[in-house]
């Protein structure tokens, strides 16, 4: 894919993930995310290169410009959108797939100083919503959503949605479609639905007991148990021999 070619992908990627961008020129000029993407191939291209203190020295001028930290070494696919961008940490060993979604203060970040793979494995069309944290070389599959907040530090499988401390799975939350198009505030709250469940079979266990004390009753009114004549026959003192 020609040079051109892959910045008016950018471009168009900020316009489909984006609806306050209005003008080229606007996206251009005043978009971080697009502008940390753009200085991190330069500082990806000379680290493969061998150059690698020139791509660090690139990856801190897009980290002092922008407020996005990515490291040279991390691999990342195309129409990959950084919205608001403040915050956002990828470490060195991090890949991220095509189509991904990221939004400010997320972090992909590693648990181990040996030099390994110790960072995530994004796949393609995951969205990760504000201040979430993915931790470790862990892999998020295809289609995924991680909600705002989340720690994650155990991987998902495709069309997952996580949420919660630590990150809590619920596989297929998310529709197979677009994850661009999602709404992302709309995530599922895993306590809460098992409170939701624990109170309906609670409901439903008091529904059945009261139904067999009912039946009971009934019983015991056809024997005569419990009646006021069983009762006075059964409070009779026994005669004298």
């Amino acid at each position: 894919m020609g040079f051109i070619s892959r910045l008016r992908e950018d471009i168009g990627t900020v316009f489909d993930c984006d609806p306050a961008a209005r003008s080229v020129l606007e996206v251009v000029l005043t978009y971080p995310g697009l502008h940390a993407i753009w200085l991190h191939r330069l500082a990806h291209w000379l680290w493969t290169h061998q150059l690698k203190l020139l791509g660090r020295i690139a990856s801190e001028l897009g980290r002092f410009l922008t407020g996005v930290e990515i490291h040279p070494g991390a691999q990342l696919g195309r129409r990959v959108f950084i919205d608001h961008g403040m915050g956002v940490v990828v470490g060195e060993t991090a890949e991220v797939g095509d189509d991904v979604l990221i939004y400010q203060g997320v972090t992909l970040g590693g648990t181990s100083l040996k030099k390994e793979k110790r960072h995530p494995t994004i796949e393609d069309h995951v969205m990760i919503s504000a201040g979430a944290s993915v931790i470790g070389p862990v892999r998020i599959g295809h289609g995924s959503r991680i909600g705002a907040g989340a720690v994650v530090v155990t991987s998902a499988p495709p069309y997952s949605t996580i949420v919660g401390i630590p990150g809590r799975i619920i596989e297929g939350e998310s529709t197979r479609q677009d994850v661009m198009e999602l709404e992302h505030a709309r995530l599922p709250d895993p306590v809460a639905r098992a409170m939701n469940s624990i109170v309906e079979r609670l409901n439903s266990l008091g529904a059945r007991i009261g139904d067999i004390e009912e039946r009971q009753n009934c019983l015991d009114e056809k024997l005569g148990i419990g009646s006021p004549a069983g009762s006075a026959s059964a409070n009779r003192p026994d005669k004298e021999p």
